[in-house]
C-alpha cells in the first residue's frame, strides 16, 4: 500500500471518528484548502522566506496536504497518477529548450 493511500485512510479514520464526512463535500473541502493556502503565506508575509517560523510553515502545508488528500478521495482520484499527469502536461508546455531558466508563461515562450 503506497504512502498517500495510509495518509489518506488515517486522514478519513480520523474525521469519521468524529463524524466530519457530512461537511467534506469537494466545494467545503476546495475552500478549507484554499483557506489552509492562505494561512501557509500568512507566515510570509511581509518577511523573507527565512524569517518564516518553520514549525508554523510544516503546521500549514500538513492542513493544505489533507485537504487536498481529501478532495482527491472524493473524487476517486490517484494522487500519484494525477501529479504524473500533470507533469507530462507541463513538459509539453515548458519544453526545457524554451523554459529553462525562465519564469515567463507558457503563452509568452
Amino acid at each position: 500500500m503506497s504512502d498517500i493511500k495510509n495518509i489518506t485512510e488515517a486522514l478519513i479514520k480520523f474525521r469519521n471518528e468524529r463524524d466530519w464526512e457530512q461537511f467534506h463535500n469537494p466545494k467545503d473541502l476546495a475552500v478549507a484548502l484554499n483557506i489552509e493556502a492562505g494561512e501557509l503565506l500568512e507566515n510570509f508575509l511581509w518577511k523573507s522566506s527565512e524569517e518564516a517560523k518553520k514549525d508554523k510553515v510544516k503546521e500549514e502545508l500538513a492542513d493544505v496536504f489533507a485537504y487536498a488528500l481529501l478532495l482527491a478521495e472524493k473524487y476517486d482520484f490517484d494522487v500519484k497518477e494525477i501529479v504524473l499527469e500533470k507533469i507530462k502536461k507541463n513538459g509539453e508546455k515548458y519544453p526545457v529548450e524554451k523554459a529553462k531558466g525562465t519564469a515567463k508563461k507558457y503563452t509568452e515562450l
